[in-house]
């Protein structure tokens, strides 16, 4: 039998099928589930003041903490790349820690060192540093690890050909490294920050869930249902999926146009 590549009629069934029961079905029960009492009653639930302050927040603090991931993230992928140093394979290996880690124990972790009790004397707990720290730390993987594979393929010899050109480090970095690595960031930061719309676990603690000041969108929809309103649960849920789908279709459009830059030059 010759192999083609192709998977047929067959696979491709298997694989819309399994995505309808693991993804689309329970996206369509809950879209359902919100618009249970009509568009006005969906609008409703959305509009209402406890439920777009907990969206300013949950949206405000993830954008604080894509940016902090863009500028620290790529640091990080830089040193790991260009510079050896003793314990370097730990600190790779630690990177991916957050995606093996329960983000509860993250959560109860940062609580017991920045918390009420704090060793160092720092208390964040119930406050928004302490969600953008909450936050950073599950979300450190996206940008390294999207920037890593595409600073390991980059020349040295255009750089160093800038640097006889004399060019100092800033502008080589400006001029040749960073356009390189745009696209890299910005679709590590945007996924950081859909990753951070819908986190719940790491704030948990360290957040407080103040209304108002601290309390994040996942927070306000356990609220929801806990007092036995899983119509406002569902819309609040239903708009936390569409600013995460806008953010990962903005970044696939993006990288689309990337490619086919690429490709033209």
């Amino acid at each position: 039998m010759r192999v083609t590549g192709s998977v047929g009629p067959l696979g491709i069934a298997t694989v819309v099928l399994w995505l309808s029961i693991i993804v689309l079905l329970p996206l369509a029960a809950m879209t359902v589930a919100s618009f249970e009492d009509g568009w006005g009653g969906f609008r409703e639930a959305v509009t209402a003041p406890a439920a777009l302050d907990s969206l300013r927040v949950t949206v405000f603090v993830s954008i604080v903490v894509a940016i902090i991931n863009v500028v620290m993230g790529t640091l990080i992928a830089w040193v790991l790349v260009r510079d050896d140093f003793p314990g370097k394979g730990i600190v790779n290996a630690l990177i991916d820690l957050p995606f093996a880690l329960p983000t509860i124990v993250a959560s109860i972790v940062l609580l017991s060192l920045y918390g009420p009790q704090s060793p160092i004397d720092i208390q964040l707990n119930a406050t928004q540093p302490g969600l953008v720290v909450a936050l950073a730390f599950v979300t450190l993987p996206f940008v390294v690890r999207s920037v890593q594979p595409v600073l390991m393929e980059i020349d040295l010899e255009v750089e160093q050909a800038a640097a006889s050109l004399g060019a100092d480090n800033l502008t080589t970095f400006r001029r040749i490294v960073l356009p390189t690595l745009a696209p890299a960031i910005i679709s590590g930061g945007g996924l950081a920050f859909a990753r951070a719309i819908g986190e719940y676990g790491s704030v948990v603690l360290i957040g407080g869930n103040i209304p108002r000041e601290t309390q994040m969108a996942s927070q306000y929809i356990q609220q929801q249902i806990e007092v036995d309103r899983p119509v406002n649960a569902a819309a609040v849920s239903v708009a936390l999926l569409v600013i995460s789908f806008v953010t990962l279709l903005v970044l696939r459009l993006f990288a689309d146009r990337s490619a086919r830059k690429e490709q033209e030059s």
